[in-house]
């Protein structure tokens, strides 16, 4: 047995159960050893049914007394229900779908059962507890690990696989770099994966964490630490001017910010050195993000080089197309459009113009890395919506020309510490003031009591002219989830709020189809528009007053923030109403920070103290790799030892050349996958 044999040489794995593991990317045996429990079942001791407590999980050894079953074949949803006792008393053990079970249970055979009591008025009941014959050699003792649900796969049979893989534990070597464990104390890595599977107590617990998550948020930092490393190495950045937009400035109808400002002055800076420029624009959805992009590409351009912006859409490509176009028309600068739905000849006009240097400022969506495009000569490379790329996708376009400095923007305000970590390749500027005039958008918080004077207010604004988001949870009802879906809203608002346009659009439409509708939405084709989160990164449509978010207690306060500021844009004053379909305190306190308070960075701080960063960055959000074990933000601790490793392996060994490191780099490649490139 060798750690990179494959799990299908395993005991009870079949192709079927391989597909599933893999899904869960555990294709080796070394996968599966650090494929790491979520929690544990104490089943240390047995507990007496006279000393049971309804609320919490318990293990208990009894005899079946009675068996009630009156199922047939032809009905599976027939309730199994057995009466159990030892010497101090008796409990209900209910399965509700008896049919598969029903015969594995005996009248006076003893067994145990582990699971959750529960009081039904005044008798105590475990409903679908695990259970063993007694002597049955799977009736394991002490504590259990609970992994993570892998489809077909059931908690018992993935102890059996962990149990299988343990002669593998000698094999794990000691791989960090020379000197580390022994600094920050770890323990050997065949000790953590030990007992992290199979732990005898919570310290051994603590201690197996304590390493596997410090070197997880080790390779992570080391890997982002060389991905900055690795685009400044080439110390030639192309020197721009950054007072060569001073015209441009001066003729902009408003004045900057301080935050804008202090941004610009940053930006200059970075353009007016040798090195090239990686900055990373932090600012809430309305700060004013976009026209220090378009200082920048001004400057470029007035330099004589290009520049490109790649947007996450082909609808917000365009829109931007059309407000550079009209801003930088006056100044003589040409503005190009690469989309992947233009026709061939259109692509090659661009291709073509842009290769010879014709066209200044490129805006585009994913096709402006296609190998096909090239530059004359590429002097700034930004990305709007940064949380939509990955890094890989970032450092293609930005190999479109000879080091252009690069500039990313993006309106998902994080608090400073942890975006330092998220974004350890890039220098970041955050823009906190808002522009003067802008009318705050009121918010205010309801119940599903309140929902119809809601959209009898929306029918008035609709009246006066105004159009309206409404978004909800899901897109089509679920028998799991008590939440509105856009499907069930759009056909009840085309219904209530007969005579207005009412369309639909979510996620799982084409982006042609989405493109589509949103433009005619722009344009006030359409009245009111229903749907799920997919415009959250969106158009920017001034006369939109109105946002509605259903039952608000299932999205997170950034993205409920990231919705508000769809509306707001234009000079009416614009209203968010939360409709909320639970009653529970933390529901309401969310709703209630939404109310009190517009600042984006206040409610990233909150959000990640409510939810924490599982659910926010869980979802390769901000183009970082999934985590297995480590919390962001639960373990910043541990991040910033982490970081401080990170940094001398990085400042000794930019390349990761040494023989110390090797390892290292693999498990970095592993961890990054195509969103970096090592010479291994």
């Amino acid at each position: 047995m060798q750690l990179n044999d494959k799990v299908s040489t395993l005991k009870g794995v079949g192709p079927k159960k391989a597909e599933a593991l893999a899904d869960q990317g555990i294709r080796t045996l070394q996968d599966l050893l650090y494929f790491f429990p979520r929690k544990y079942e104490d089943r240390r001791q047995v507990t007496a049914i006279g000393n049971l407590a309804a609320g919490r999980d318990f293990l208990i050894s009894a005899k079946v007394l009675s068996r009630r079953y009156s199922g047939s074949p032809y009905k599976k949803n027939t309730p199994l229900s057995l009466l159990v006792g030892d010497d101090t008393g008796t409990i209900e053990i209910l399965f509700f779908n008896g049919r598969y079970i029903a015969n594995l249970f005996n009248v006076n055979q003893t067994y145990s059962f582990y699971g959750r009591v529960t009081a039904n008025f005044d008798r105590l009941q475990m409903i679908h507890p695990e259970f063993h014959r007694e002597g049955d050699p799977a009736d394991v003792r002490g504590i259990l690990p609970v992994y993570p649900p892998v489809s077909g796969i059931s908690q018992n049979e993935m102890r059996k696989l962990q149990l299988q893989v343990r002669p593998l534990y000698d094999a794990l070597e000691e791989w960090l770099p020379e000197g580390i464990a022994d600094t920050y104390r770890l323990a050997d890595p065949s000790y953590a994966v030990s007992n992290i599977h199979f732990p005898a107590d919570s310290r051994q617990v603590l201690e197996s964490k304590f390493r596997l998550i410090f070197e997880e948020l080790f390779t992570l930092e080391t890997g982002l630490f060389y991905i900055r490393n690795d685009s400044r190495k080439d110390q030639g950045g192309i020197v721009i001017d950054g007072s060569l937009a001073d015209p441009f400035i001066s003729g902009l109808p408003f004045s900057l910010t301080e935050g804008q400002a202090a941004a610009w002055e940053d930006i200059r800076r970075d353009l007016a050195s040798e090195k090239v420029m990686n900055r990373l624009i932090q600012g809430d959805v309305g700060s004013g993000k976009t026209v220090l992009a378009e200082m920048t590409m001004f400057a470029a351009a007035k330099c004589g080089c290009q520049s490109v912006m790649m947007a996450p859409t082909e609808l917000l490509a365009k829109q931007h197309l059309a407000s550079l176009t009209k801003d930088f028309s006056p100044y003589g600068i040409t503005v190009g459009l690469l989309c992947s739905s233009m026709k061939a000849a259109e692509k090659r006009d661009v291709l073509q113009q842009l290769a010879a240097g014709e066209i200044q400022v490129l805006v585009g969506t994913h096709a402006v890395i296609q190998p096909d495009v090239k530059f004359n000569d590429l002097g700034v490379v930004i990305t709007d919506e940064q949380h939509r790329f990955g890094v890989n996708q970032r450092s293609l376009l930005t190999k479109k020309g000879e080091n252009p400095n690069v500039l990313v923007m993006t309106a998902t305000p994080i608090p400073r510490t942890l975006a330092v970590i998220l974004y350890g390749d890039l220098d970041i500027s955050q823009v906190r003031t808002m522009p003067k005039g802008r009318i705050p958008i009121k918010t205010t918080q309801t119940d599903r009591e309140g929902r119809r004077k809601v959209y009898d207010f929306v029918k008035q604004q609709l009246r006066q002219g105004r159009q309206a988001y409404v978004v909800a949870p899901l897109i089509e009802e679920s028998d799991k989830v008590d939440a509105k879906s856009a499907e069930a809203l759009f056909a009840e608002l085309t219904k209530t709020l007969s005579g207005f346009s009412v369309a639909l659009v979510h996620g799982a439409m084409k982006q042609e189809e989405k493109d589509l509708i949103m433009g005619d939405f722009s344009r006030g084709n359409i009245d009111v528009l229903v749907s799920t989160v997919v415009i959250e990164v969106g158009i920017n449509v001034p006369n939109a007053a109105v946002m509605v978010i259903e039952n608000a207690e299932r999205f997170g306060l950034a993205q409920m923030h990231q919705l508000r500021g769809r509306v707001g844009r234009g000079s009416d004053q614009s209203y968010c109403f939360l409709i909320c379909g639970s009653d529970s305190d933390i529901a309401r306190q969310r709703c209630g920070i939404m109310c009190s308070t517009s600042d984006g960075f206040e409610i990233a701080e909150a959000d990640l103290q409510l939810r924490g960063p599982g659910e926010i960055f869980g979802t390769r959000q901000h183009g970082l790799p999934q985590m297995q074990i480590s919390d962001l933000v639960r373990h910043g601790d541990v991040l910033e030892k982490a970081k401080d490793a990170a940094k001398k392996i990085i400042d000794s060994d930019p390349q990761l050349e040494g023989d110390d490191v090797q390892e290292l780099k693999l498990r970095i490649q592993k961890m990054f996958g195509t969103d970096i490139r090592l010479e291994l």
